[in-house]
């Protein structure tokens, strides 16, 4: 599985995601610009000893991330899906996508992939979950949905 992060803002987040992907073998994909330098004391205390189990990938845009995998299947998390993340299937290596906290993401990946939206079911009037927690929610549906493959 693929973890995607478009522009996160928040180094603490990111830590604990890397941790996340690190524990269920997950790539994690990180699209520039980032929020913070990637030696920040907040990211690395995240992930703890976790780092040297976590696979990072950098890219300049989402773009490049496309035409690295021109093949993947990308699951893209927003508000206004009408879908749930349960309520698909996640086929082995798939790409789930999350925009950065302040704003999720951008309208124009949106558009690409119009019929890959999913989104997390909230009480009305809760606007989002912490990223991280978004995160390890669809991850483990997705894993759950393999079997935990390569996991005990």
């Amino acid at each position: 599985m693929h973890i995607v992060l478009v522009e996160p803002e928040i180094p603490a987040n990111t830590g604990n995601i890397a941790r996340t992907c690190a524990a269920t073998g997950a790539t994690l994909h990180l699209v520039r610009p980032l929020g913070f330098y990637t030696d920040d004391r907040h990211l690395r205390r995240a992930g703890l000893d976790y780092w040297h189990l976590v696979k990072i990938c950098y890219h300049d845009s989402f773009a490049e991330l496309c035409r690295a995998y021109p093949d993947a299947c990308f699951f893209l998390t927003t508000a206004r899906a009408e879908r749930w993340y349960t309520q698909v299937r996640y086929p082995p290596g798939s790409f789930l996508v999350f925009g950065k906290e302040s704003t999720g993401l951008p309208e124009e990946i949106l558009q690409a992939f119009p019929d890959r939206w999913i989104r997390i079911p909230m009480v009305p009037g809760a606007r989002s979950l912490n990223l991280a927690n978004a995160v390890a929610i669809v991850l483990y549906e997705a894993l759950r949905q393999q079997g935990f493959p390569g996991m005990r």
